[in-house]
């Protein structure tokens, strides 16, 4: 009798080690770039207060407006920067994975973005200076930024900015975000559709707001592009994108006081003078020591950003006048910019660490 041998077992397949993820070393460089717009354009606004002042013209107070239009005109980078930053986060810092994902990066901005405008509107029923009553401001908020939160314009042309964005990366992943993409459907379609209602029913309906021009888009792009460059692209010398960013501030000062107050973010001038700045950061190495605290104050910008035309309000009112002397004008303009800093930023920390960001931003 004879037997067969039993067939051999095969060896198990030898199994790869897992290729652990490259850690995505963390943007120093960019924290820093959005802490200085943050400082921008708390120093815009209180310049455009000065420049209010004096009724937008020199001969009114030449100290008060010359002041005034040269902090305003320093700061006009910051919003352009803004927009770079938010297309680098989209496109290559923290592309979203999934549909939920950039619905609660959404969720993280109309949050606040709701709190605060109650909260603006609420302060000016207080102080007496809301344009209109404050249910029809109310409405008027849900549809786009109103008076006194008329900063808060920013938020409605960033958040579809990065839902478009966001679409692309998605639809880029193989993601079928079909959610996101009915709901940019509308915001495109809204201006049309209720400017027919208002002819339609004949009366006048809330501006929508929720919506972005194309510079926006493009800097938001070509921002990501700038900052996703390798160190170095640009040369090692940063002094000419200094050159240049110091020739775009001073064309703008010429256009604002020449030509037309304010100067649009689209126009070429601020496109010079955002692209010197942006390039002469690009990179940047920050000292280990300082890391720490940058990254905090950059976490805490956004709520700065939210908190500080109430700041800044209260300080113009009582201290800005028409006829300050020029070096009282630059002292002054630069003392409120400093004061408003600190306390929106400290305010933005101290609810930061009660828990409350998510609320307050």
């Amino acid at each position: 009798m004879s037997t067969t041998p039993p067939a051999p077992v095969p060896a198990p397949a030898p199994t790869l080690p897992e290729v652990p993820r490259p850690v995505r070393e963390h943007r120093y460089d960019i924290d820093l770039i959005r802490l200085l717009c943050s400082i921008a354009v708390i120093g815009l606004h209180a310049g455009s207060a000065f420049v209010n002042t004096v009724g937008r013209t020199a001969s009114q107070g030449p100290g008060t407006y010359w002041a005034g239009l040269t902090a305003d005109s320093v700061g006009r980078f910051a919003v352009p920067l803004f927009f770079a930053i938010a297309g680098w986060v989209v496109l290559v810092g923290a592309p979203p994975k999934d549909g939920a994902r950039l619905r609660r990066r959404i969720v993280r901005i109309v949050v606040p973005l709701a709190v605060w405008t109650a909260l603006y509107l609420a302060w000016g029923k207080l102080r007496d200076t809301n344009d209109d009553p404050l249910r029809d401001l109310a409405l008027d908020s849900v549809f786009a930024s109103v008076r006194p939160a008329y900063h808060l314009w920013y938020l409605y042309a960033y958040l579809p900015v990065i839902m478009v964005l966001g679409l692309v990366v998605l639809v880029r992943a193989g993601k079928r975000p079909w959610g996101l993409g009915a709901v940019l459907l509308v915001l495109a379609a809204a201006p049309s559709f209720l400017g027919d209602l208002a002819e339609a029913i004949d009366r006048e309906l809330p501006r929508f707001g929720w919506t972005f021009a194309p510079y926006q888009l493009i800097y938001a792009v070509l921002g990501a592009l700038l900052l996703a460059a390798p160190a170095g692209t640009f040369g090692r010398r940063r002094w000419p994108w200094l050159l240049l960013a110091a020739a775009g501030l001073a064309g703008v000062i010429a256009y604002q006081h020449e030509v037309h107050y304010a100067i649009p973010y689209a126009h070429i001038l601020v496109a010079l003078f955002s692209c010197g700045v942006l390039v002469s950061l690009h990179g940047v190495r920050v000292p280990e020591r300082m890391r720490p605290t940058l990254t905090r104050l950059s976490e805490a910008s956004f709520g700065a950003y939210l908190v500080h035309v109430l700041v800044l309000g209260v300080l113009t009112d009582a201290f800005v006048r028409a006829d300050l002397s020029g070096p009282a004008a630059v002292v002054l303009v630069v003392g409120v910019t400093a004061a408003t800093t600190a306390l929106s930023f400290g305010a933005a920390l101290l609810w930061g660490r009660a828990g409350a960001s998510k609320v307050l931003g």
